[in-house]
């Protein structure tokens, strides 16, 4: 009896170890695993943007449009890294950096990637979208309060229930900014896709009133869902540059060209205010998990 007690104590101890094994190299793999992950993200990151990963600040501004990096450039006189590639980027001396992802959403979801490895304390994305209400006018940002995933990159990280969210308290700077600059803006839900041609699909304009989209465009979804993904702090402010509803309101590249003459001008100015204010105070934004 005493011998068979022993033995049922021994095979206890032996599982407890067993398990405990198997449980250190587990921890092991995985850290080897994430270690590999970080150092092709930093490796990509240097090859998508032309910039090295230790030139990046704590705050980063993303676009998809070549002329917001460029005007970025000439207003801090910093260099354009990465011409010619896949992604230009330009780094003011505060360590304040630009980086011009390109269009859709499959990039939105690369440039997120690529930044785990540097872990930013926030990116503000500078897009543009299409206005869908008759409340949303040319000219007008929008702060959205979430996103709706119909691009379909994003299920690639989450299942569909899980929300694309901004990070409110990033918002709030923005907001604030806006608000005492007395410059008219929305907030409200907007609706990514990855389609393109889309304005004359009735049956989809009708899903878009359905779902009570405020605006339009291809990359928020994605971006609030890698952020939340890769623990960075992420936001939006969005320039309605069309209102693709109507057929008048369709974009074309001289209406383009006057949008980009009256408000991208002040769309820069305002997210490099927002960011260099949230450096500059130094309040802690804490992304919470679930």
């Amino acid at each position: 009896m005493i011998k068979a007690i022993f033995n049922l104590k021994t095979i206890i101890i032996y599982h407890k170890m067993i398990n405990n094994f198997k449980q250190k190299l587990h921890t092991i793999i995985l850290n080897y695993a994430m270690d590999i992950k970080q150092s092709l993200a930093l490796d990509w990151l240097k090859r998508y943007t032309g910039t090295t990963p230790e030139e990046f600040g704590d705050w980063i501004l993303l676009t998809n449009f070549q002329n917001y990096v460029e005007k970025f450039s000439k207003r801090f006189d910093s260099k354009i890294n990465g011409v010619g590639g896949p992604m230009t980027s330009s780094i003011n001396k505060d360590g304040l950096s630009i980086i011009n992802f390109g269009i859709g959403s499959a990039n939105a979801a690369t440039i997120m990637d690529l930044l785990s490895s540097i872990q930013p304390k926030g990116v503000l994305f500078l897009g543009k979208c299409g206005g869908l209400k008759k409340t949303t006018e040319i000219g007008h940002f929008i702060l959205p309060t979430a996103a709706i995933r119909g691009e379909g990159t994003s299920d690639d990280y989450f299942p569909k229930e899980v929300p694309a969210m901004p990070t409110f308290k990033l918002h709030k700077y923005v907001s604030e900014l806006l608000f005492e600059r007395d410059i008219e803006y929305r907030t409200g839900v907007i609706y990514s896709t990855n389609r393109r041609l889309w304005e004359h699909d009735k049956k989809f304009k009708k899903y878009l009133r359905k779902v009570r989209a405020m605006s339009i465009d291809m990359e928020t979804a994605t971006l609030f869902i890698t952020g939340f993904s890769n623990e960075i702090n992420r936001g939006a402010l969005l320039l309605v540059s069309d209102t693709p509803m109507i057929p008048e309101g369709i974009k074309t590249e001289e209406k383009d060209k006057d949008v980009t003459l009256k408000y991208v001008d002040l769309h820069i100015e305002i997210g490099i205010e927002a960011m260099t204010k949230i450096g500059n105070e130094g309040e802690k934004i804490k992304h919470f998990k679930y």
